[in-house]
């Protein structure tokens, strides 16, 4: 019998972890703008620490022990014929790319500042964009951070806690941060911030220069909308949340009016038998929560369960964020729960439990050494 083929467009955290689920189910392929995992998550360790971010979160796919049984093609996506079943593109070398498949899970993610952009890439490209970012950044003797998500904060946070003399401000537009977020969580964040010297400052909506869409860092003078007078430091960072879906390779009725794909609570896209979405490019809620929560667990026992004549489970989204929001830190890793409530893993328990155990072996099924900055 035949088995499967899966194809998997997109290798973020969600993709990779789809796949490693399929890869002794079916034949899987995973096409990737990268050449290895390029994680999306932790900016502010990203910015501050590149070192100790490139370690967890910049990991080649050849290192993944279970995606040796998945075939990844680096590659841009240019298309999907769903009559067809074959997802089309343009490999690294500018060959033509088209894979056919008898499930497709979409998992593209999003476009966000210049950390998260679906370019293709060389090693070499993302360790000269990492470093760029961070002597930047280092050479500032003050930066602005605007935005007040889960980056911004995480960023402020992050480089005020690594250059302690350097000055730290945080502007955002409501009356607190982390707005997603339980209002415990801000509150104790806030306290951290407050504690290590960053600027707070509330109810400042920026003004973005004409044809700046906020993805890089800048120099010139920040404007704001609400009536403040500008304000200005050597580097400004802009965690603006202006998430764009890598969508543009797929057919209008795939999207919704935001262009994000729609899906079912089964992460299936209405109307296409065997297509699915999982990942920040997947409508399932306003948080498009399931690029958490454990949705590239769904998508895969629900894929399985589509080719295979089985029943098919609901995604259930959480009402509010929850996670590590500034990443691990000299003191260990904090974790807020939904409540707002955290707890900490000690620094010992990261190092010898959480990131070897609980996510090396636990999460991706065993990851070789290695660090892409050497």
């Amino acid at each position: 019998m035949n088995r499967k083929r899966v194809v998997i467009a997109g290798l973020g955290d969600a993709g990779v972890l789809a796949a490693i689920r399929l890869s002794g189910y079916a034949d899987v392929v995973g096409i990737s703008v990268k050449p290895a995992l390029v994680s999306g998550q932790e900016l502010g360790v990203r910015l501050s620490r590149p070192d100790d971010w490139a370690r967890d979160y910049w990991i080649p796919f050849d290192r993944f022990r279970r995606l040796d049984r998945v075939r990844t093609v680096q590659a841009q996506l240019t298309g999907v014929d769903l009559a067809a079943r074959t997802v089309l593109g343009k490999r690294a070398d500018g060959a033509a790319l088209a894979e056919e498949y008898d499930a497709l899970i979409i998992s593209t993610g999003v476009s966000n500042g210049f950390w998260r952009r679906p370019t293709l890439q060389s090693a070499a490209d993302v360790g000269a964009e990492l470093r760029a970012a961070h002597d930047r950044l280092a050479a500032a003797g003050s930066v602005i951070v605007v935005g007040g998500g889960a980056a911004a904060v995480s960023s402020a946070l992050n480089m005020a806690t690594t250059w302690p003399q350097k000055r730290v401000d945080l502007y955002f537009p409501g009356p607190r941060a982390l707005a997603e977020y339980d209002p415990r969580s801000w509150d104790r964040i806030h306290r951290r911030l407050t504690g290590l010297g960053v600027g707070i400052h509330p109810g400042h909506r920026a003004v973005l220069p004409d044809g700046f869409a906020g993805d890089e860092i800048t120099s010139e003078p920040v404007r704001w909308s609400t009536g403040q007078p500008p304000a200005g430091a050597d580097a400004v960072l802009w965690a603006i949340g202006r998430v764009r879906p890598n969508t543009d390779w797929l057919p209008p009725e795939l999207l919704d009016e935001r262009g994000f794909v729609r899906v079912t609570p089964e992460l299936r896209v209405p109307g296409y038998r065997g297509v699915f979405a999982v990942g920040d490019v997947a409508a399932t809620d306003p948080l498009r929560s399931s690029a958490r929560n454990r949705g590239d667990a769904l998508v895969a026992r629900n894929v399985r369960a589509e080719l295979g004549g089985g029943r098919l489970g609901a995604y259930r989204a959480p009402t509010r964020r929850w996670g590590s929001l500034v990443g691990i830190q000299p003191d260990g890793l904090e974790v807020f729960l939904p409540t707002g409530h955290a707890f900490r893993f000690p620094t010992w328990s990261v190092e010898r439990v959480v990131m070897p155990w609980i996510v090396r072996w636990g999460m991706y099924r065993g990851v070789r050494e290695n660090n892409p900055l050497g």
